[in-house]
């Protein structure tokens, strides 16, 4: 990536982690909510539902947040 312009490198480099962190944290949470059971609710709400889906809407929020300040970053051409 030595040869391209640096808006060019910075606008893949966004697309790169983007792309990378919601993945990931797709991975994560679906990974670890079927894994250990607490993605579904079996005869009633236990703790370690309420602290995954609480833990699963956070990481949403911080997910949303990193998108939001990533690209909200002004472009040099517009």
């Amino acid at each position: 990536m030595g040869g391209l312009e640096p808006e060019v490198k910075d606008f893949l480099k966004r697309i790169v982690w983007s792309v990378f962190l919601g993945l990931l944290w797709l991975m994560l949470n679906t990974t670890f909510g079927i894994y250990f059971n607490l993605l579904f609710v079996e005869d009633k709400i236990s703790f370690g539902n309420i602290i995954y889906y609480l833990f699963l809407l956070l990481s949403l929020v911080g997910l949303i947040w990193f998108y939001y300040k990533t690209w909200s970053k002004k472009f040099p051409h517009g």
